[in-house]
């Protein structure tokens, strides 16, 4: 009689798991700009509120100019892409057309008050037309295939996490709408950097939730 012993299955090894979870994150921030671009990207909204709030909205006019100036060259020095580079500078300028006309600071804000409310509207419109945007907009980077949307799992993940990005984007106006009424320009620019980081979780979270879409676990051994 011979005594035969089962060797254990070997602990389940985690490595990739860990890695595709801080590739999401890692590549999320880097969408974002990464700690720099989102300081860059913050500094002409800073300037104008601080400088408005210390000595009234013509200096804040003063310090938009030159923060959206040196932001814009670091951009381009960042070698980031010269047309977000522009699109930067040109938001800028069109809220300080909008607060230059009103003569009120917290009118900076308004174009921004009201995008949430047209993104909200699009990403819903793409859920129901069954392109959901964070699979157009993520969906390369999860290693998906090019006709995902043939994917019931994957049209399913992108779907949800598209979504999230409404609920997101009507909490964000519902927010904006408070405080640009009750004449609250630091909130409105806190609220804003905010949205950057928020977006780059969406895009984490959506990376995180195609992976076993992407790369379906391989079955066990048959049981004998």
């Amino acid at each position: 009689m011979t005594n035969e012993t089962t060797a254990s299955p070997p602990p389940e090894d985690r490595t990739d798991e860990t890695v595709s979870v801080a590739s999401a994150v890692r590549g999320a921030l880097e969408r974002s700009g990464g700690p720099i671009g989102i300081a860059v990207a913050a500094a002409p909204t800073v300037a104008f509120v601080v400088t408005d709030a210390l000595g009234g909205l013509t200096w804040a006019f003063l310090a938009l100019a030159g923060t959206a100036s040196a932001a814009f060259g670091v951009r381009l020095a960042r070698r980031e892409s010269v047309r977000a580079a522009l699109v930067g500078l040109a938001v800028a300028a069109a809220c300080a057309v909008v607060a230059a006309v009103s003569g009120e600071a917290r009118a900076f804000f308004l174009l921004p008050t009201l995008l949430p409310a047209v993104l909200m509207l699009v990403f819903l419109g793409s859920v129901v037309v069954r392109r959901p945007l964070t699979g157009t907009l993520f969906n390369g980077m999860a290693g998906g295939p090019r006709d995902w949307r043939q994917h019931s799992a994957l049209l399913r993940v992108y779907s949800i996490t598209t979504l999230v990005a409404v609920a997101i984007h009507a909490v964000n106006f519902a927010v904006r709408i408070v405080f640009y009424l009750a004449d609250q320009p630091a909130v409105l620019a806190a609220v804003q950097i905010a949205a950057g980081p928020v977006f780059a979780a969406l895009a984490a979270a959506t990376l995180l939730a195609a992976r076993p879409a992407v790369h379906p676990a391989a079955p066990g051994p048959a049981a004998v």
